[in-house]
């Protein structure tokens, strides 16, 4: 079993914001653009190994960027894929357990993760 994986990333743009469309193409925003690119270069520089096709567990605690009311979930879907492009995974799809948490408001936002196996007994799964 590989060490968890915990990495300080940006705030993530809101699902609301990741997307956006021209007629009936759907592309990503240049936010959600910029911010891949932002987890990318957290990601090399830490030195974090891949978790490959194994499947993942992931926690995430974020860090608004003020006390203003947002929506905890739509948060997440930005992490997920830039985690992915990243090279931390192969398939966002290869994560079984998610946990999502609100921190306290700090300067400018952030979003602290980590990432294990998924060992499902743990969480009370049966697989």
């Amino acid at each position: 079993m590989r060490p968890t994986v915990r990495l300080q990333l940006p705030y993530p743009p809101s699902v609301n914001s990741y997307w956006r469309a021209n007629g009936h193409r759907r592309f990503i925003s240049k936010e959600g653009v910029a911010f891949t690119k932002e987890v990318d270069l957290i990601v090399k520089q830490s030195g974090a190994k891949s978790f490959g096709e194994n499947r993942v567990a992931i926690s995430v605690m974020i860090h608004p960027r003020s006390k203003r009311k947002f929506d905890l979930d739509n948060t997440l879907k930005a992490i997920l894929d830039a985690l992915m492009k990243a090279g931390m995974y192969n398939d966002d799809s290869q994560i079984d357990y998610i946990e999502i948490a609100r921190g306290e408001a700090v300067p400018k936002g952030a979003a602290v993760i980590h990432l294990y196996d998924f060992i499902g007994e743990e969480h009370g799964s049966t697989k």
